[in-house]
């Protein structure tokens, strides 16, 4: 099975539409997940998006600013959408493929919207910093408790909204006390990654030691002329699909679109047998 895999913060679907039939027509994903979609189920808009030759969807909304969909080419099984952190949040969606080989488990993917945490990164005065810390300790402890690991084949992308190593920002030494790199958020997406031994694919496409970024702030009147971003957007796998994404491309062009989002699409193409 051969597919075009892109996950995007679209920082509302309904809103950015139009950039998303333009990134669709562009490169052509067979699977796109977005995150912060900011609508509720009955306002998502699935015609116009089927239109563009995603024949299977499965949304997780709600309203405010929350809310995961994917979109999908391949047909596909629904999973769950699951409460992650138990404050009702959508979240989380999980589908599997329906494609998998005799004899194997079925590839699933997650798509996952952690919490950005607010302005101040103290569990004490900023319950959002807290709920954030919280969701990431779930996270770890359920992927820590699946059964059969040699065998699961899975797929993670999604705004994670942590960057976890010092090239995943413009600046290690003075992000270390702003929200999405401090210790307390990287030491646990680290636990994340290590109760179930996911694999990063960017970084296995684009070395350590290089800077790496997948969002900038609206703040940045020039972005690119600055470059203060940060990776916030990730693709992993389990090892059990190590090797399984031949190729890795950050969308940065996407970043300088009318009313775009300040959230790049990240793409991965995937050969898995």
């Amino acid at each position: 099975m051969r597919f075009r895999l892109a996950t995007w913060n679209i920082n509302s679907v309904r809103l950015r539409l139009d950039l998303i039939e333009r990134f669709v027509r562009a490169f052509r994903p067979d699977v796109l997940c977005l995150q912060e979609i900011k609508c509720e189920d009955g306002q998502f808009p699935e015609l116009p998006l089927r239109a563009l030759g995603f024949s299977h969807v499965a949304v997780c909304g709600q309203k405010g600013y929350h809310g995961v969909a994917t979109l999908s080419r391949i047909p596909f099984k629904l999973g769950e959408s699951r409460d992650i952190c138990g404050r009702g949040h959508a979240r989380h969606l999980a589908i599997a493929f329906d494609e998998a080989g005799p004899g194997r488990k079925p590839v699933v993917l997650h798509n996952v919207y952690v919490p950005a945490g607010g302005d101040v990164p103290d569990p004490e005065t900023n319950q959002k910093f807290r709920h954030k810390l919280d969701f990431l300790e779930a996270m770890s402890a359920w992927f820590g408790g699946l059964r059969t690991k040699p065998k699961n084949r899975m797929i993670m992308v999604g705004d994670l909204n942590v960057a976890p190593l010092p090239t995943d920002v413009w600046s290690h030494k003075q992000l270390l006390k702003v929200v999405s790199h401090t210790p307390a958020e990287t030491e646990r997406l680290d636990r994340v990654q290590a109760s179930h031994d996911w694999i990063d694919v960017m970084r296995r496409h684009v070395p350590a030691e290089q800077k790496l970024f997948t969002w900038w702030s609206y703040r940045n009147r020039d972005w690119r002329a600055s470059n203060r971003g940060r990776r916030l957007d990730h693709i992993w796998t389990t090892p059990a699909l190590d090797g399984a994404a031949v190729s890795m491309t950050v969308v940065d062009e996407a970043r300088d679109w009318p009313r775009t989002s300040d959230h790049v699409p990240v793409i991965a193409d995937f050969f898995v047998e």
